[in-house]
């Protein structure tokens, strides 16, 4: 596709599978492309050096999205895994520890950037569907002695990924943000998809962020951008994240025309986060009713939709591969569970046809489709 094509009509919308054969991308929402007015709004974006704090646009979005989280400051980055680990260095030194839930994106797909970067010990806990309480974290904190790393932060993902894409109640944020306080612990959330959640439980941003110290929030995803993240905090929080970055690889000089996407997408793209959890959960109540598939339909509440195939078909490798192959595009995430990420780019038609591709790849059958795959995808 041509990046500017229908730039000059910025009301113009990315058709979503104009042609039936076109597959059905269902394997993240960062698969997502910018809009024909996103594009508009970031060949349009007045920018600068961001290094040297002159970038408008970037400044724009830090001021903005600091205010929406009721923090003092925010520093806009690469990634959310860039982010992530910008806000352990920020709060923890070397031999210093973490508590997090063990299917933590930080604890697994961020290539041990804890240690690597920081020399920083990754303590994980059990807890269902990937929200960790006060219960799981007691008793965990170590002991002042010689022996122990020292337990510094805790780290909670919102909305929870390997969890099933289920959100934290504010009631729960705040009994662990307690808890957490109570011990001399700083917090940080992964809010890669937060306002997954704000929109599922229809709580304020400011009020999830005055749980934590820190907050990461990726734009990639359900946003619909391209790329970015941001880190937002206190001032003094702020100040050490910028150090990080550059330490972390630096600053994006001219990344106006990246944070134009941002600022687009917070006009925008929230509220239809609402289309994206309505079509998981059409997704996930069709594929309830195809015989050898299980649905987590405990999980069914924001744009994530779990789901295994019975081992007498094959397994998860095998069902995606027998997808893919009829146009239909998901990752395994080990044995016979797969996921499905809902996002800008698909219809609630889509869902539909989805449905209809994997009856049918069961009917043909999936055992003969190869056993291999590059392993389950995190985001």
């Amino acid at each position: 596709m041509n990046l500017i094509a229908g730039i000059h009509d910025p009301a113009e919308s990315i058709p979503v599978n104009p042609e039936a054969t076109k597959p059905i991308d269902l394997r993240s929402d960062t698969v997502t492309k910018p809009s024909a007015a996103m594009r508009w709004a970031m060949l349009t974006a007045e920018v600068g050096d961001d290094m040297l704090g002159e970038d408008p646009t970037v400044n724009q979005l830090e001021a903005r999205i600091a205010e929406m989280c009721g923090k003092q400051a925010a520093v806009f980055v690469c990634s959310g895994t860039q982010a992530n680990q910008v806000a352990v260095r920020v709060h923890c030194r070397p031999g210093d520890e973490l508590l997090i839930n063990e299917t933590g994106h930080i604890a697994n797909f961020e290539a041990g950037g804890a240690a690597a970067l920081s020399g920083v010990t990754v303590r994980t806990i059990q807890a269902e569907q990937g929200r960790l309480d006060v219960d799981q974290l007691k008793g965990r904190i170590r002991s002042n002695d010689q022996h122990y790393g020292r337990t510094k932060l805790v780290c909670l993902e919102n909305t929870t990924n390997l969890g099933g894409g289920v959100s934290y109640s504010l009631p729960h944020l705040r009994r662990v943000s307690e808890w957490a306080r109570s011990h001399g612990l700083r917090l940080h959330l992964d809010g890669a998809r937060v306002f997954n959640a704000v929109v599922s439980q229809g709580y304020a941003l400011a009020d999830v962020c005055e749980c934590f110290d820190t907050i990461s929030i990726c734009f990639s995803k359900g946003l619909g951008c391209p790329m970015g993240s941001v880190v937002v905090g206190s001032h003094d929080d702020i100040f050490e994240s910028r150090r990080v970055r550059k330490l972390f690889g630096g600053a994006m000089r001219q990344a106006g025309f990246a944070a134009a996407a941002a600022l687009y997408a917070l006009d925008h793209n929230i509220h239809r986060l609402t289309d994206d959890h309505e079509n998981a959960k059409t997704l996930g109540h069709l594929l309830q009713q195809i015989p050898g598939m299980t649905v987590e339909t405990e999980t069914l509440e924001t744009n994530l939709v779990y789901f295994s195939v019975d081992p007498s078909f094959g397994s998860a490798v095998q069902m995606v591969a027998a997808l893919q192959k009829a146009g239909v595009l998901l990752f395994p995430m080990g044995g016979q569970r797969m996921r499905a990420v809902t996002h800008l780019n698909v219809s609630a038609e889509d869902m539909h046809r989805t449905a209809d591709i994997l009856r049918q790849c069961l009917a043909d059958g999936i055992s003969d489709q190869p056993l291999t795959t590059s392993g389950p995808y995190e985001k």
